[in-house]
């Protein structure tokens, strides 16, 4: 769990959503985790209404939309068009300039290993459709 130290309103994020016990489990995972630059990029006042109690159902889908079963490092991801998520709604994979982007979020740090799965960092916080 270290290496969420670099994501602190992740971490909160998956605290306010009772997700960390989840994603502490046996896995594997993958997660595709937005940079703190990723949440602070969403429309002023977004995330503060996410964190309100009466919208933890929304925060949850889409924290899981961020999350795929099982552990698939880069070079798979590359091969792929979508992945499903947790939440049962796929993500769109493309490759394009040598660049990585899973819906329209740039994946900027690949690879980083877990415990139980691995961790793929990204440039923007993905949302499930409405």
């Amino acid at each position: 769990a270290a290496v969420f130290n670099k994501f602190d309103t992740l971490a909160a994020a998956l605290t306010a959503a009772d997700l960390v016990d989840t994603l502490k489990g046996e896995g594997p995972f993958t997660v595709f985790a937005p940079t703190e630059e990723a949440f602070a990029a969403l429309p002023e006042g977004t995330l503060d209404s996410l964190f309100l109690p009466e919208n933890k159902q929304a925060l949850t889908d889409i924290l899981l939309y961020h999350v795929v079963s099982g552990s698939v490092l880069a070079e798979q991801v590359v091969t792929l068009e979508s992945a499903d998520t947790v939440l049962g709604q796929p993500v769109t994979i493309k490759v394009e300039d040598g660049k990585v982007y899973v819906n329209e979020a740039q994946v900027i740090v690949t690879d980083i290993k877990t415990t139980n799965g691995v961790i793929h960092v990204i440039n923007a916080v993905i949302l499930p459709p409405q």
